[in-house]
């Protein structure tokens, strides 16, 4: 295949939607999320290798007579659409659930949006591609100020040690119910000793109700801390 001056171009696309994932990546990385720099880098430059190669690909196919007499009809969107649902994949294994929290969600759609921005870039549609650019890292910083600013629900777990007491769970959860202490979750763990207990209580706590508060319901030795 003889070196075409066109495909420096290509080339071009596909740095600088390199550069479009490393600015969006470099805000990722500040904030040690899952995907930086380089995993932002090489899905953008990945997507936009497909997206050439789904536009201009098959030219050799269509123009060039290789099946004679054959009428050859190609899709060029049927590869590039495979993008928007592999990247999929990509972005699950970066969402993360311990106990009730979540994380990982934004970085997930970070991942899959500069995915479009390399598939546009890739197209052709450099305004597009760096517009979208500034809008997702802008949304990235400024977000991240709070700027709508919601109250959060306060999560803490109470640990409780060496419980004897063979109802106690039933017991503490009536009691906290009554303060309207919201019980999330409860972990049991069983000591040597059958009739000895260790609890964890997830709890959302409302406003106005203070830890110290909590501990004094607790006649056994216990702490409290945020549910991470």
């Amino acid at each position: 295949m003889q070196f075409e001056w066109v495909q420096l171009e290509y080339i071009f696309r596909v740095l600088l939607a390199g550069i479009c994932g490393i600015v969006v990546g470099w805000e990722r990385k500040n904030r040690s999320k899952e995907a930086g720099i380089r995993t932002h880098f090489v899905v953008a430059c990945g997507a936009a290798l497909i997206m050439i190669i789904s536009k201009y690909a098959f030219f050799d196919v269509i123009g060039n007579e290789l099946y004679n007499g054959a009428d050859v009809r190609l899709d060029p969107s049927r590869v590039a659409s495979t993008i928007a649902s592999g990247i999929g994949f990509l972005g699950a294994g970066m969402i993360f659930v311990h106990r009730n929290t979540i994380s990982g969600l934004t970085t997930a759609a970070g991942i899959w949006a500069i995915s479009g921005v390399g598939m546009a870039i890739g197209a052709g549609m450099y305004v597009v591609g760096i517009a979208v650019t500034v809008l997702i890292l802008l949304a990235q910083l400024l977000l991240h100020l709070h700027l709508f600013k919601t109250e959060r629900a306060r999560v803490k777990v109470l640990s409780v040690k060496e419980v004897a007491d063979g109802v106690y769970q039933q017991r503490m959860t009536e009691l906290l119910s009554a303060k309207e202490i919201a019980v999330l979750d409860v972990s049991v763990e069983k000591l040597e000793d059958g009739g000895i207990r260790n609890y964890s209580f997830t709890l959302e706590l409302p406003d106005g109700i203070t830890e110290e508060e909590i501990i004094d319901l607790v006649p056994y030795r216990c702490s409290i801390k945020p549910c991470l």
